[in-house]
């Protein structure tokens, strides 16, 4: 993994990015395609269009559609738990929830009260999870939820598990894991590409401005069009 002086740096750097440039990225890093750390459905997001979160996944399992089988105060005692795994760590971080319920989640754990108690008081960027959000007119701005449906009630939500590998839509995530996500979903950086990550984007940029370059700056022909489109596919992998 990047030195942390190097890390941060390049942290800066992902929020300016959207999270289908740090996918290519990455697969520049790879020197190939296939890598799949990334969610592979469409999902809603409260935040501004053009908002980005990154930080180190603190993750957690829940579920809500039925009432938990275990005594009241083990599940309050295990929310509190979740609570404080929440607030520790490494920052910059992201919540990373899995709902066990699946594609049948009715239960929204994320709401004003849970987006603004994990953005103010536990310092987190945002959050990811495969679940239910709700509020969506009182969410906070600086705090994007990334979720997979929006409902109007809690349900039973509760947590079941803290800080084990979680799936979000295919995104497989570890505690700890980078994370990096937008409107378009959300990708889970390998750890070792983030060495050759920021070179990697240089190349991505650059090799990309080969072909919209010419574009934007008037009429490209089809012969022309085919060359640029060559150069492309040579400078990027």
């Amino acid at each position: 993994m990047a030195k942390m002086p190097e890390l941060a740096a390049l942290m800066t750097r992902l929020r300016s990015c959207d999270t289908p440039t740090v996918c290519n990225a990455i697969e520049v890093a790879q020197g190939k395609r296939g890598f799949d750390r990334f969610t592979h459905r469409m999902m809603q997001w409260s935040g501004p269009a053009d908002a980005t979160i990154v930080g180190f996944a603190r993750t957690a399992k829940i579920a809500g559609r039925m009432p938990p089988s275990e005594p009241a105060d083990v599940i309050r005692a295990r929310r509190m738990a979740y609570f404080r795994a929440m607030a520790e760590g490494p920052r910059p971080a992201i919540a990373v929830v899995e709902d066990e319920d699946g594609e049948a989640a009715m239960g929204a754990w994320w709401g004003e009260v849970h987006a603004q108690v994990h953005g103010k008081v536990f310092g987190l960027a945002g959050a990811v999870t495969n679940g239910v959000m709700r509020d969506l007119g009182d969410m906070p701005d600086d705090f994007p939820v990334l979720a997979g449906s929006i409902g109007p009630s809690h349900g039973f939500v509760h947590v079941r598990d803290i800080g084990t590998p979680v799936t979000v839509f295919g995104m497989s995530v570890a505690d700890g894991d980078l994370i990096h996500a937008d409107r378009h979903g959300a990708v889970a950086i390998p750890p070792e590409a983030l060495p050759k990550l920021s070179d990697a984007l240089d190349v991505l940029f650059s090799s990309e401005e080969i072909v919209l370059g010419p574009i934007r700056d008037g009429t490209v022909t089809l012969a022309e069009f085919e060359a640029l489109w060559a150069a492309f596919e040579k400078a990027r992998i």
